[in-house]
């Protein structure tokens, strides 16, 4: 967490049955007790549950408190708003996604496969398990999404949290020696992608794949997504685009 009382989850281990263990929690003001600890747990639960019935617009700071059962106050004393509520929410299913990515050997357009050490496998796995934060429950995705454009100083500290961590992921992918520039061309499009979803464009499903193709693409291999026109843009001049369809991308 950020500011108010709050503790940041760190990366984490996994202790085997499941349950992800924080290796380090560090306060913003100070740290909290056991109890403490209890309560913002449980308040990060309920939102999860509250979104999923009532989505971004729906959710409140004070239907979660209710939900979790402590006083609106409370839950005040940790989170600033809907927003810092559900950007730690965000924040906490990625630390927990490291290492879930799916392994194995990818397939290559021309019917191959890439090798097991080869950059657009360990991208796409990287990816993947970055895509289980939003696969698994879209509708969280999807509220989290609008909550990361906040400007209150809790999201954004919480937002740089979380574009750090993707680059990361997205640098060990790579391998050193890796090209920075690339890195922040593909975390752009990994954000851009999950936009696109949220504005209900694409299934989040599909960001994992996107971001693969361009990495291939900007190496100058040949990319996965081979298919133009399966990702629909609202149709703004009321035309039919190139494939004559209202809103599809050339």
């Amino acid at each position: 967490m950020t500011p108010r009382a709050a503790r940041t989850p760190q990366p984490s281990r996994n202790d085997g049955d499941g349950r992800i263990a924080s290796l380090a929690v560090e306060p913003t003001r100070r740290r909290l007790t056991e109890r403490q600890a209890e309560v913002v747990d449980a308040l990060i639960e309920a939102a999860a549950d509250e979104v999923e019935q009532t989505g971004y617009a729906g959710l409140t700071v004070r239907n979660v408190a209710r939900r979790a059962g402590v006083a609106p106050a409370t839950a005040y004393t940790y989170f600033s708003s809907k927003d810092h509520l559900l950007a730690e929410l965000l924040w906490r299913r990625i630390v927990a996604s490291a290492g879930a990515g799916a392994p194995g050997t990818a397939s290559t357009p021309d019917g191959g496969t890439s090798g097991p050490d080869s950059a657009g496998q360990r991208i796409g796995e990287a990816v993947r398990s970055l895509g289980t934060v939003t696969t698994e429950s879209p509708a969280v995705a999807a509220a989290c999404t609008p909550a990361l454009l906040g400007t209150s100083p809790d999201v954004k500290e919480l937002r740089v949290r979380i574009g750090t961590e993707v680059a990361r992921r997205l640098s060990e992918a790579l391998g050193e020696p890796h090209d920075a520039g690339l890195v922040r061309i593909l975390v752009t499009v990994y954000f851009g992608a999950l936009l696109t979803a949220g504005m209900g464009h694409m299934s989040y499903a599909e960001v994992p794949e996107l971001v693969v193709d361009a990495a291939l693409r900007l190496g100058g291999q040949p990319g996965t997504v081979s298919q133009p026109g399966t990702v629909s843009q609202p149709d703004i001049d009321g035309q039919p685009d190139i494939d004559g369809r209202p809103g599809a991308l050339p």
